[in-house]
């Protein structure tokens, strides 16, 4: 069985294997992604790593010593991996701190649950380009600071800082008592020409598949749409940011 099922592994990932070695990437406060467990393991060791994974809401899996077997790299897993990133996550004060340091008002991506490792990387690189101070990320069902999404961010991770918080919603609800407004990206919304983009500001950006939640949606101050002319009815969800990005980046520029 799975709590939390996310999607599979990034075989690029920096891996720690072994009970000890698990132990204490969970206990150093090291950033780990996803715990691969063998099912059926239910020892003093394992018990102790499960109550660390749940202690910091870590997402865990149970899957067959096969599985284990092939995603091992060192041949002695002991019947347990952890997926650690590549990166360290930043707090969401680090967002205001660089906003302050510049003389800006906060300007932020929210993802709620992309997936795809080389999406995130090329919203963080498209962030820093246009002058985003954060991106905020979903703890769960989401892709994380693996190897892969570095590469895509072009470098970009060493400048923007990445936020992975347990809930979106109420991350929203918190920024937006810090006077931040959120327009949340999706086709029936405003055109994006006709809505405000200025100001202390965050652009949602939903699931590469399903778009943004509806409890995501429904704290969003306004729904801003991106004009489309051909013969298919979304864009890819990188691509997506990276317009609405420019287009705040037009705005906040007086054009």
């Amino acid at each position: 069985m799975d709590n939390n099922k996310t999607n599979d592994n990034d075989k690029n990932t920096s891996l720690a294997e072994g009970r000890n070695a698990v132990t204490e990437a969970l206990r150093s406060g090291r950033s780990v992604e996803k715990l691969f467990i063998q099912e059926g393991l239910r020892d003093g060791a394992i018990n102790t790593i499960l109550r660390e994974a749940k202690k910091r809401d870590i997402t865990y899996s149970f899957v067959s010593k096969q599985r284990l077997d092939q995603m091992s790299e060192a041949g002695r897993h002991q019947g347990v991996i952890a997926q650690c990133a590549e990166y360290s996550y930043s707090e969401l004060e680090d967002i205001f701190k660089k906003a302050e340091e510049k003389g800006e008002a906060p300007f932020v991506f929210i993802l709620d649950e992309i997936e795809d490792p080389h999406n995130l990387g090329a919203i963080i690189r498209t962030a820093n380009l246009c002058g985003a101070h954060g991106v905020i990320i979903s703890k769960h069902r989401a892709a994380g600071l693996t190897s892969t999404a570095v590469r895509a961010s072009a470098g970009a991770v060493n400048y923007t800082p990445v936020v992975k918080v347990t809930n979106i919603a109420k991350t929203i609800e918190e920024l937006k008592n810090r006077g931040m407004w959120f327009a949340c990206a999706d086709m029936g919304g405003e055109l994006m020409y006709n809505c405000d983009l200025k100001g202390s500001l965050g652009i949602v950006i939903g699931n590469e598949g399903s778009g943004v939640s509806r409890n995501v949606k429904e704290k969003c101050d306004y729904v801003v749409s991106i004009p489309m002319k051909g013969d298919i009815d979304s864009l890819n969800a990188s691509v997506a940011a990276g317009v609405l990005a420019y287009e705040a980046v037009r705005q906040r520029m007086g054009k």
